[in-house]
């Protein structure tokens, strides 16, 4: 009879996020996730097949739980739903900055392709839900263009949101961006 299992597969994953998204893919080692989650080589490799692997699925679970999807499907949709999208996009945690998504972005070219199709679809939601609110608003602009200039902003604050400048600066950002999709 084997020995039971005194770790769970959501509390590895929920562990071993903050380890990837502060150190990157490239420079995380299994003796950093093996501290992290206090699960020994073992146990990881009995849960996922290997380092890429428990990669993806963080991602997996990272994006799934995200309530700032939510935000843009308030109704009324418009404009007031991208503000909050934007102003509390962002996360900050301790040592979490910006987005996690955002932030694997950088180490695309050794990244497996599922985290790159996880990451697309992702984005692709987000980009339906932009449109959705900007066609209520009635913007002269093609709606799918708008989406994705506030898709590219969003990246930009995510990875702003690293650097140590104020707050205020990134408020002013959205205040500015804001000012100029009201006027479309």
């Amino acid at each position: 009879m084997g020995r039971r299992k005194n770790f769970g597969r959501e509390e590895m994953i929920e562990k071993a996020i903050p380890v990837f998204w502060k150190r990157g893919f490239s420079h995380t080692t299994l003796e950093a996730l093996e501290r992290a989650t206090g699960v020994n080589k073992s146990g990881l490799y009995s849960e996922f097949r290997d380092k890429e692997d428990l990669f993806v699925e963080c991602l997996r679970y990272y994006l799934a739980s995200q309530a700032k999807r939510r935000l843009l499907t308030e109704e009324p949709l418009g404009w007031k739903n991208i503000e909050t999208f934007l102003k509390l996009g962002p996360h900050s945690k301790e040592e979490q900055k910006g987005c996690f998504s955002i932030s694997s972005m950088r180490e695309f070219a050794i990244l497996p392709d599922e985290a790159h199709t996880i990451v697309a679809q992702s984005r692709a939601t987000v980009k339906r839900l932009l449109v959705r609110n900007i066609e209520a608003e009635g913007s002269r602009m093609d709606p799918e263009s708008v989406a994705e200039i506030v898709l590219v902003f969003f990246s930009g604050l995510c990875i702003e949101h690293n650097l140590k400048s104020r707050e205020n600066s990134r408020a002013r950002k959205i205040e500015s961006l804001m000012k100029v999709l009201r006027s479309l």
